[in-house]
C-alpha cells in the first residue's frame, strides 16, 4: 500500500479511471429516458391532404422525434419546403439518419387491411444508423393508429371492427412502407472506414503522446541542456518534434487504411484526396496534443499515467469507441472538444458520404487550430527548461 500510495501514476490508473470511465458510459447507457437525443427527422408531404397531414402532426408530437419539413433559416430566412430531391440530398449530409416521403394520393386510400395497391411511404435511410430507422417505423405505425382514428373510421365500419378487434391481416402493418439505403448501397464494406478512422486516431494519441516522452527523457539525462546550450532554441525543439510526431501518425494512418483496403475492400484509392487533407490535418493536432502532455508532466511515469487517463476518457466520448450519434446531445457536444470527434467526422464525410475536398474545411479548421494552439500551450509550460 505505501508503494502504490507513492507510485501516482498507478494510483490514478487503479482508482481514478474505472471511475471515470463507468461514469461516461453511465451516461451515455444509464440517462433517464427524457434527456435522450431526439431522432432527426425529414418528412416530405407530396399528397397535402388532411390525412397526410394528419400524420405529419402525429409525428411531430412524437416526443421521441425531431421533425422536419423544410431545412433550417439561414439568416433568419425561412427556407423552401423539403423536396424528395433535396430530402435525400440531406440524409447524404447527414442532417438526419431518414427521412419519409409520402406520397401522391396518400389521402385517398391511407390505410388497408385487405392490402392491394396503397401508396407507399418511402424511407430514405442512412444505414450508419441501425437504431433510427427501426424506430421511426415502429413510430409511423403508432402514429397511423393513435393520429388517424378519423382517417380509419372514414374507411367503413367493416375495417373500424377488424382494427378494434385486432384482426387485420398485412403483419399488422397499417401502412405500407418501403425503405431505400440513400449512403453505402455500392460500398462492399460499409463501415470498415468508420472503424478505422475511430480506433486509429485513439493509437495515433497514444502513439504521440509516447513519441513526445522523449522530450523527458531528454531532461532526465541532460541532453536537453546540452542541446538548448547550441543554437537550437526550445522553440524550434519542441516543433521538431510536432513535425516527427506528424510524421509517425500520418504513416500509422496510411497502414491502417492500406491494410483496410486491401483485406477489408475499403474504397481507399478513389478517396486519396481526401485522406491526405484529413490526415495531415489529424496527425498534427495529434501530434501537438502529445508535445502538450510531455510539457505538462514532469516524469515518464507521469506521462503514462496522464496519456492513459486523458486518451481513453477523450476517446470514450469523442466516438472512437461508441458513435457520437448514439449518445445523448450533452454527451455529443462534449465530443467535439476533442480531437477524435473531428477527426472522425471528417473521414466519415470523405469514405461514407464521398463529399468532396471542399467540404472538409469545417474539419481541418478545428484540427489546425487545434493543433497550433496546443503547441503555444506546450511551448509556454515548457518555459521552465529554458537555456540560460
Amino acid at each position: 500500500m505505501l508503494s502504490l500510495r507513492r507510485d501516482r501514476a498507478a494510483l490514478v490508473l487503479s482508482f481514478v479511471l474505472p471511475i471515470v470511465f463507468f461514469s461516461i458510459f453511465a451516461v451515455i447507457f444509464g440517462g433517464r429516458r427524457n434527456v435522450a437525443k431526439k431522432i432527426d427527422l425529414i418528412v416530405v408531404d407530396q399528397d397535402h391532404s388532411p390525412a397526410s397531414q394528419r400524420l405529419i402532426e402525429g409525428l411531430k408530437g412524437e416526443g421521441s422525434l425531431f421533425v422536419a419539413t423544410e431545412s433550417a433559416p439561414k439568416k433568419g430566412i425561412s427556407q423552401p419546403a423539403y423536396t424528395a430531391v433535396t430530402a435525400e440530398a440531406a440524409v447524404r449530409a447527414g442532417a438526419a439518419p431518414v427521412a419519409l416521403i409520402v406520397p401522391p394520393g396518400f389521402g385517398k386510400n391511407p390505410i388497408s387491411w385487405e392490402g392491394g395497391n396503397l401508396p407507399v411511404i418511402q424511407m430514405l435511410k442512412d444505414p450508419s444508423d441501425m437504431v433510427a430507422s427501426q424506430v421511426i417505423a415502429g413510430l409511423l405505425q403508432k402514429v397511423a393508429m393513435t393520429s388517424m382514428l378519423d382517417v380509419m373510421a372514414g374507411l367503413g365500419s367493416k375495417h373500424a371492427g377488424r382494427f378494434a378487434g385486432g384482426r387485420q391481416s398485412g403483419g399488422g402493418a397499417l401502412l405500407s412502407v418501403t425503405t431505400r439505403d440513400v449512403i453505402g448501397e455500392n460500398k462492399d464494406n460499409p463501415m470498415v472506414s468508420f472503424y478505422a478512422a475511430a480506433i486509429g486516431v485513439m493509437f495515433l494519441l497514444f502513439t504521440a503522446s509516447g513519441a513526445a516522452g522523449s522530450l523527458l527523457d531528454e531532461v532526465e539525462n541532460g541532453t536537453l541542456d546540452r542541446v538548448l546550450s547550441s543554437r537550437v532554441t526550445m522553440t524550434t525543439l519542441l516543433a521538431g518534434k510536432v513535425v516527427y510526431s506528424t510524421l509517425l501518425a500520418f504513416s500509422q494512418l496510411v497502414l491502417m487504411f492500406l491494410w483496410a483496403w486491401a483485406v477489408f475492400k475499403l474504397d481507399f484509392l478513389s478517396h486519396i484526396p481526401g485522406f491526405v487533407v484529413m490526415g495531415v490535418s489529424t496527425a498534427f493536432a495529434v501530434g501537438a496534443f502529445g508535445i502538450l502532455l510531455a510539457s505538462v508532466c514532469r516524469t515518464r511515469a507521469q506521462l503514462g499515467a496522464l496519456s492513459t487517463l486523458v486518451i481513453l476518457v477523450m476517446s470514450s466520448i469523442g466516438g472512437s469507441m461508441f458513435p457520437r450519434f448514439l449518445m445523448p446531445e450533452a454527451m455529443q457536444k462534449a465530443g467535439l472538444l476533442t480531437i477524435n470527434a473531428w477527426a472522425i467526422d471528417g473521414f466519415t464525410k470523405v469514405f461514407w458520404r464521398d463529399e468532396p475536398v471542399s467540404n472538409l474545411w469545417p474539419q481541418v479548421l478545428v484540427l489546425l487550430t487545434a493543433g497550433v494552439a496546443l503547441f503555444a500551450i506546450a511551448r509556454k509550460l515548457a518555459q521552465r527548461w529554458d537555456y540560460t
